[in-house]
């Protein structure tokens, strides 16, 4: 039998890095979504250069690894050419963290996003065109909302995926509860095995995701597009 013991010894500070851990999840969801958003709309819009930009920015971050985002966010932007956030290093590698994450998963919303908007029908914006709509005013009244509703399913699949990047945000120097667990192993005084320790960040991980698969499962049907 495993020995919990040194685990809930340590309950306090593992608690303290998946509060981190959610903290950096939910600041990031929020950004991302700004971010695909603002990207899905470039991508679709009928000026080439912005087109241009958002094909870009999408085709080179979904192709760059998430450490190497980091570690450009956290040693080039922050340690080189000293951008901070704040005078305390904890809340810039928060920020920085949040900023990496957010910039990486904002691609990948952006292209589900996309796949949303090939879904809303040629004929409504067309419509849109027809009352004397511009383009910003039919994307954001008519075929956005429709768009979101559709890939409700994909969206969480991107939730999901986000929060289990996280455990990556020790990249930036950001203390989250993978960095924490890594840290606890590391100190002479954690007398447990490391399988227990494994064994309940694992469990910490199930408990923010699961519900997150539910939710978005039971969204996506309540909120179908009927076509």
């Amino acid at each position: 039998m495993f020995d919990f013991s040194a685990f809930f010894d340590h309950f306090d500070e593992i608690l303290q890095g998946f509060w981190a851990t959610i903290r950096l999840a939910a600041a990031s969801a929020v950004l991302s979504l700004i971010i695909g958003t603002l990207l899905a709309s470039f991508r679709v819009s009928p000026v080439p250069v912005l087109r241009s930009f958002g094909a870009g920015y999408v085709n080179i971050v979904r192709n760059t690894p998430l450490t190497l985002v980091l570690l450009l966010c956290a040693q080039g932007l922050n340690d080189t050419l000293h951008l901070t956030f704040s005078s305390s290093s904890s809340t810039t590698y928060y920020w920085w963290a949040v900023l990496g994450l957010s910039g990486y998963t904002g691609a990948f919303v952006c292209e589900t996003l996309r796949s949303g908007i090939n879904t809303v029908p040629l004929g409504q914006a067309e419509a849109a065109r027809s009352i004397g709509l511009t383009f910003t005013q039919s994307l954001r009244m008519i075929i956005l909302p429709q768009a979101f509703r559709s890939v409700i399913a994909p969206m969480g699949s991107i939730l999901i995926a986000m929060i289990k990047n996280t455990t990556v945000a020790a990249a930036a120097s950001y203390a989250e509860a993978a960095l924490v667990s890594k840290t606890l192993l590391d100190a002479p005084t954690f007398t447990g095995g490391a399988i227990p320790l494994f064994i309940g960040v694992a469990v910490g991980f199930m408990i923010l995701i699961l519900p997150t698969g539910f939710f978005f499962g039971w969204l996506a049907k309540r909120m179908a597009v009927a076509r």
